[in-house]
């Protein structure tokens, strides 16, 4: 099996084992689903029950950053937990569970999950 195969049969066990872990622990609340590209980061609040996105935010949006530029800082992680957190809260969803995907929490995925805490989602 060739290096490339590999990694990518490890990045899908991965993904696996924790958003299982995640749906198992879940308890009902909704997942906050967390993409980190080279370029974006990518945030949305998922209803597992119906299998609907409730909220979604990114950095290709225009206020957040936009669809030309490059957005892969810390900041604009920032900002878009905070943003995902404030239209979350609008909807009235306060509590979630945080899915990180095959990202490790460090880094943008950190300050995205910080920045959503500070606006007011419990998890």
């Amino acid at each position: 099996m060739s290096v490339a195969k590999r990694l990518v049969k490890q990045k899908k066990r991965r993904r696996f084992r924790v958003r299982n872990r995640v749906r198992r622990d879940a308890h009902g609340r909704m997942r906050l689903s967390v993409f980190r590209s080279n370029r974006h980061m990518y945030a949305q609040v998922i209803d597992d029950s119906t299998g609907t996105t409730v909220v979604a935010a990114s950095t290709v949006e225009k206020g957040l950053g936009g669809a030309g530029s490059i957005a892969s800082t810390k900041e604009a992680a920032a900002k878009v937990g905070s943003e995902i957190a404030k239209r979350a809260v609008e909807k009235g969803v306060t509590d979630v569970i945080f899915d990180r995907g095959v990202c490790s929490y460090h880094g943008r995925v950190a300050a995205l999950a910080d920045a959503a805490r500070e606006a007011g989602l419990n998890f």
